[in-house]
């Protein structure tokens, strides 16, 4: 999860994750590079009386101006899209989970088993225990079991919302009247914390969302538990 003055995103927990994570890195050092350059041309323009004939007007500077970006432009686009294309790729769900929004709380419904279905309310300031945090304890988490691949269903039931988990790599809208897709897979068991990243009332800060990835074993047992 998230900790106070981070700079960067959180820590990767699924292999989406780790792909966005190298992606905004190969992405900020083309960044970097790009504006280096420019800061040192500007500097060198205004600190020089110095001029070129070849600079006011030459068919190669204007080649390589126009190329360059375009060869930039390229290395950024192809690994973008093979992560669009992995974000939208669905392999054999073992388990699949529908997910509705409300005002101002979520429910869980596990497609795959008899009723199991539950709400999922955040925990008001006053009822948390020690070690919990504030806005983002519910009362219910949603238990998934680790390094397998579950497809999340995901809609609403009044207004537009957003399912998102960032360490996931997560964020699907949940649009009344429309069922939207994707999928998830934990590589490491722990707690993993979210909110609803769509305005959507007076209460949207009041909307967490905490996964719980446990072992394949734990969460049978509790499945058993809630059925």
């Amino acid at each position: 999860m998230a900790y106070p003055l981070q700079l960067g995103l959180q820590d990767a927990t699924s292999p989406v994750m780790e792909e966005l994570l190298q992606f905004h890195d190969h992405t900020l050092m083309i960044v970097f590079l790009i504006s280096s350059l420019v800061l040192y041309i500007i500097i060198m323009m205004l600190t020089t009386k110095l001029m070129h004939t070849n600079t006011m007007d030459a068919q190669e500077m204007e080649t390589i101006w126009t190329v360059l970006p375009a060869m930039i432009l390229i290395l950024i686009a192809l690994p973008s899209l093979r992560i669009l294309y992995m974000m939208d790729e669905i392999n054999n769900p073992s388990l699949t989970v529908k997910t509705m929004g409300h005002q101002w709380y979520w429910s869980y419904e596990y497609t795959d088993y008899e009723n199991l279905t539950f709400d999922s309310y955040m925990i008001p300031t006053s009822d948390l225990k020690p070690g919990e945090l504030r806005l983002l304890e519910v009362d219910n988490r949603m238990v998934l079991p680790m390094q397998t691949t579950i497809r999340m269903l995901i809609s609403s039931e009044d207004v537009l919302h957003s399912w998102a988990i960032p360490s996931l790599g997560l964020k699907t809208d949940a649009v009344p009247g429309r069922l939207n897709q994707t999928t998830l897979m934990s590589t490491r068991p722990g707690l993993f914390y979210g909110q609803c990243s769509e305005i959507c009332g007076s209460n949207h800060s009041f909307m967490p969302i905490v996964l719980e990835s446990v072992p394949l074993e734990n969460f049978e047992k509790w499945s058993a538990s809630m059925l």
